[in-house]
Order: C-alpha cells, then structure tokens, then sequence
C-alpha cells in the first residue's frame, strides 16, 4: 500500500490554535504540578510565562490519580548517602548516584509542603501507638514523629494526594497569569504528540504539537525550555487481565511512553531502557503488598508454607553473586518465579496470620483500627483490590491471598530507572560528562525531564518525582535567562504537523465504506486491534509472562522483525473519533517505547535483572563487562538505533 497524506479532502480540518510560553510543562503528574509550583516563583522577576498541558485533568492525573497509603521517601532522621545505597542496591549496582543523592538532600521540603497543603499524615503518639491523619498531632516540621512503614516510608490518607498538590500546582500557574498578564496558562484535555526541533538549531528543543481531546482543536505550543514529563509506560506488554478484566494494571494505563518516544524522536539519548519493573502484586486487583510486607509484618511463602527466598537462595547465589546476598526487588521476585515454575505456587500473603500476630498485644479496640488501617491500605490507593477479595469471599483477617509478579512497566520513578540520560548537580564530584548543562537537562538543549523521565534513578515515587519536578524548574528558569533572545523557529509547516496528527481520521473516513464492518477493513487497522498485535509482540518474543520472563537474541531477532512489520502496518490506523485518535498516537509512543526496550535488552548480554528479565542466553550478572550505563540514541538520517555504553562510577562508598 502506498503511504497515506491527510489533506482533510474525507475529514474536517481542525481549529489550530498556537500558544507561545517560556517554560512549557508537558504532563500533569507530580513532577510537573511540582514544576509548575516552583517556576511561578522564580519566574516572578522576570515575569517569564509557564504554561501546562495535560493529557488529562490535573486533579488526577499521573501514576497518584487513585490516591496512596504512603509516601515512599522521607528522610526525615536518615542520610541521603544511605538513600544511595538502598537504590543502588535494589537496581543492581548501576545507578546515576549524583542525581539520587540530589534528590534526597531535597525530597523532605515536597513532603512538608504537603502536608502544609493539608495532606493527613500518619504520626506516632508518645505510648507508640499510631494516630492516623484524622487525630490532631504536631506536623513533622514541628516535631512530629511519621509512622514508618519502611525506613523511607510514610503512612498517610492519601485519598486525596493528588487532589492536594494539583490544587497547589493550580493556583502557582493563577499566580503565573496574574504578574505575566496571559489569558490562559493551563491546558486540559490536550494530547502532545510530537515534539519540535528548532530550524536554525537541530539539537534544540522548540516546541510541541497535539490536539484536544474533547473539541476538534489542534495546538501549536512554542516555548524556549521544556519539560517533558508524562509518565512511564503501561499496556506495551500483554497484560494479566484480559477480556473482562482488561483494561486493569498496577501502574496507570494512561502512561503510554510518551515520555520516552517522544525525547528519543527528538535526537535525546536514553539509558538503561532494557531495565523494567515487575511488580509482585495481589493476584487480579494489583493491589500494593507494600504496607502488609512492612507495616502489618506480613510473610510471603509458597503453598507448602516455605519461605520461597530461603529454598531458592542458593540458586541466586550460584548465578547472581554478591546481588542474591541483599535480597533486592528483583531477586525476590526471581525466587518466587523458580518457586512457581517449580509447581510450589500459588504464592500466598499470610495476611491472616499477620493480623493474627499483632493482635495478641492488642485489645479490641485496637484491633478494630487495625483492621481499618488493612482496609484503608486499599481504599486510598486501589479500590479494586477490596472489589477482588469482597467477589472472592476472601476476609484479609482469616484467610491468605494470591500474589504474583505483574506483566512487565517501563518506568524510571518507582522501583525501575529506565529512562533519559540528564545533565546532574555539579557540586558532588561526578564526572564531567554527568554534569554537562543544567541540571535535569537531556542531551537535546532546552528539553529537561523528571520523574520516570530520568533514567538510572529509580525509587523516587510520589514525592521524589515532586520534588524533582521543583528541580527541573529552577534549572529552567536559569536557561530562559541565559536563553532570553531565543526566538523559536519551526523546521515543518504547522499544516504539515497537524495533517500527520490527523491522519487516522482521513484514513477512517476515506476507506470506512469500503467494507460492511467498519472494524474489518483491508485498507486500515483499529487501534485496538494494533494494540493487541504489540501486546502479543512484546509478550512473547520480549521476555513477558507467557515465557516467564524470558527471552534470547534468537528470540529478539524474531520480536524485532514483527515490530518492524507492524510499524508498517502503524502507519494504517484509523479513527473514527478523538478517543480513537488518541489511541492512534498512543499506540505509536508505546511502539517506539517498546522497541528501545527490546533493542536495550539485545545489546546488554547479561541479566542484570533476574527477575524483571531474563536472558536465556546469558543467564548471570557479568559485571567485568556490563556494570555500566547502556545508552541508545535513534539516528533520525539513518533511521536506525547507535547504542554505546557509558562507564559506571562510584561516589558513595559501601
């Protein structure tokens, strides 16, 4: 088939409204309602204009929309050093530690601020019992002392996290408006699909176009520095949940990979994408097994009763050494699958026997908060998880639970660090080509990232991606100063954009016709339809559920050759509305997200990460050659991936 231009002849062009800006905020999660609060303040002075642009509405948007049980990094009483071990421990032994000591020295300020917003947070009372967020209790700049659920953790009722720190987000841009003297400075409802590249410099960032998500309104958004910052990526792997279930993920099915096809399609160079997350989780609900593990003191065994790290110690110690002795994320979830391939499953939280536990020094009221803390554990952060044991007649108190490990995310804020290589801080002795530009830069001028945009810095959650964003907005402002005569320029024509955006709805209508079930056509593909075809992809040939984990060169070869067929094939997909068009440009970002995921695994031959992935072919961790940084950047005149690696250095001592 020959390749298809929109020139509106079968569709209705859109309105094109251009919007010029001076730091321009892609996302609504946490980092950029973090940018957005910290660059209204900064850019009072000058009066430099902030805009944001979410996909969704800011209020809940990002990986927080449902609401948390816990903040997952406080300081509070420990050392950012100590924060650097525990990541670099948990990712095996390869992480930017310039920017994870960076974040940790000014995580506490975001967590403060949040409660000052209102957020209950969980304090201890002076006999050592909890007060949750409904009882009065001195905030913790006063003095109060958090509930720890881990030595990072917080407990809090998070129902209304987001709500809180959007609302914060929102009135900095209010305030934005009021000294710069624009009407509009907050866009909802508009998808960015593409970044723009300035005519007169290639290697720098310009702009973004997208469309409305409710009206037939294409944007053109000009800016001088850029924050890039829409979450990991879900769904680019078949899920667990099919058919009815469908639809149901542990981190939110919104984040598309954006964040990461749209950086490396703009020239940026990306780090460590073979890594991924795969959370063991409640089985079907997803539900979090964090605060059971931690705060409820709960154990994980086989069916048989064994503790699964135990039978399968020596096994992780024969293939991953030293790694195996600190029972990271990954390890453990590599002993639960050798216990399930074993035919021991299911694996099962004892949360009856942990309830049980606690309440023999508990009299019956404490037990009644108990169980009310088990339940708000699931109704802050995953209502569905409760829907799961109420449908199953399973009582948490009285009887165990399934868990086991999810389909595979690729994400760089929880316990993953796929991502963007960035400029860091200069003042921690990193080498120099860590610290090239302003910090939480990428290699392509004027485009800044956070949260799970930053690659090779994982475990900064909720408020490490606030507090990142906050950081990523005091840089951008020094570059707009340092940047002020820039004056973007467009390289293509703003009809050529919006007419690639648009393409779907030009092929849907052109061709709908032509068969008598529009789903069913030999001219287009339903976006749905493609999907499955990537899920199915990625599933099999590129180490997701259906192989345990698993893959090998030969079997990347294969997966790779029917990527390249259905990025052929891509090109094709119809739309018969926006929600469809939306789909559209999804599909395509997890494309791109998946492919540097596949090609990443392909080129580090070890397994780094037993666990998340498997090499067949390589099955230990080889430190003597790949404890190191794997960076890929996509060749836009090649049209091909250069991967190179990039040396691992140490800063903080063991």
């Amino acid at each position: 088939m020959e390749l298809e231009t929109c020139t509106f002849s079968y569709c209705q062009r859109p309105d094109i409204i251009t919007h010029e800006t001076d730091i321009l905020l892609v996302g609504g999660g946490m980092a950029c309602c973090g940018a957005a609060y910290e660059a209204a303040k900064w850019a009072e002075r000058d009066k430099l204009r902030v805009t944001m642009v979410d996909k969704a509405a800011t209020d809940r948007s990002g990986a927080v929309a449902m609401g948390l049980s816990a903040i997952n990094t406080y300081m509070g009483e420990n050392d950012p050093a100590d924060y650097v071990r525990y990541v670099r421990g948990d990712l095996m032994g390869i992480v930017r530690e310039d920017l994870i000591y960076d974040l940790g020295r000014h995580v506490d300020d975001s967590v403060h601020l949040f409660e000052e917003w209102g957020l209950p947070v969980w304090k201890r009372a002076d006999d050592g019992h909890t007060m949750d967020g409904a009882q009065p209790a001195p905030k913790l700049t006063e003095g109060g002392k958090p509930v720890r659920s881990g030595k990072w953790q917080i407990m809090i009722n998070g129902e209304s996290y987001k709500v809180i720190v959007a609302e914060a987000a929102k009135k900095a841009l209010e305030y934005n408006r009021q000294y710069t003297g624009v009407a509009q400075n907050h866009f909802e409802r508009i998808f960015i699909v593409k970044l723009t590249v300035d005519k007169n410099e290639p290697n720098r960032i310009n702009g973004a176009v997208g469309f409305s998500l409710r009206e037939n309104k294409a944007y053109l958004f000009k800016t001088n520095a850029m924050l890039l910052a829409c979450g990991g990526a879900v769904n680019v792997f078949r899920p667990r949940s099919v058919a009815e279930g469908q639809g149901r993920a542990w981190y939110p099915v919104w984040n598309s990979g954006s964040t990461y096809a749209m950086a490396a399609q703009a020239g940026a160079e990306l780090v460590l994408m073979e890594n991924r997350f795969v959370p063991a989780r409640f089985k079907d609900g997803y539900g979090p097994v964090g605060a059971w593990f931690l705060f409820f003191k709960a154990k994980a065994t086989n069916a048989f009763g064994e503790d699964y790290c135990a039978t399968n110690f020596e096994d992780a110690k024969k293939w991953y050494g030293k790694y195996a002795d600190k029972l990271g994320t990954a390890i453990r979830n590599y002993m639960m699958i050798m216990d399930m391939k074993a035919g021991k499953g299911p694996i099962l939280m004892r949360t009856d026997l942990a309830m049980q536990e606690l309440g023999k020094t508990m009299d019956a009221k404490q037990i009644k908060h108990l169980e009310a803390e088990a339940w708000e554990d699931f109704l802050d952060m995953c209502i569905g998880q409760a829907g799961v044991w109420a449908g199953n007649n399973i009582e948490p108190d009285k009887s165990p639970s399934e868990i086991m490990p999810t389909e595979p995310y690729l994400l760089g804020s929880h316990a993953g660090c796929a991502g963007i290589w960035v400029s860091g801080p200069d003042d921690l002795g990193a080498p120099a080509e860590w610290c090239w530009g302003y910090n939480r830069m990428s290699t392509v001028k004027g485009l800044f990232t956070a949260g799970d945009g930053v690659g090779a810095s994982g475990h900064k959650f909720s408020s490490g991606s606030h507090a990142e964003g906050r950081m990523a907005a005091k840089a951008m402002v020094a570059f707009v100063l340092d940047n002020k005569g820039f004056k973007p320029e467009i390289v293509r024509t703003t009809d050529e954009l919006i007419a690639d955006i648009y393409l779907p709805f030009e092929i849907y209508e052109k061709y709908k016709n032509y068969s008598t079930d529009p789903n069913t056509n030999p001219h287009y593909i339903r976006p749905r339809m493609l999907q499955a075809r990537l899920q199915k992809i990625m599933d099999e040939y590129v180490a997701g559920v259906s192989t345990w984990y698993v893959t090998s060169r030969t079997l990347l070869d294969s997966g790779l050759k029917q990527l390249e067929m259905l990025k052929e094939d891509a090109n094709r997909m119809a739309a018969s509305d926006l929600h469809e068009l939306m789909r559209c440009w999804e599909n395509l970002h997890r494309i791109w997200a998946g492919e540097s995921h596949a090609r990443h695994i392909l080129f580090r031959e070890e397994s780094r990460y037993p666990g998340y992935y498997n090499r067949g072919d390589f099955w230990a961790i080889d430190d003597a050659n790949w404890k190191c940084f794997t960076i890929s950047k996509w060749n836009a005149e090649k049209g091909e991936w250069d991967f190179s690696k990039r040396d691992y250095v140490q800063l903080i001592p063991d």
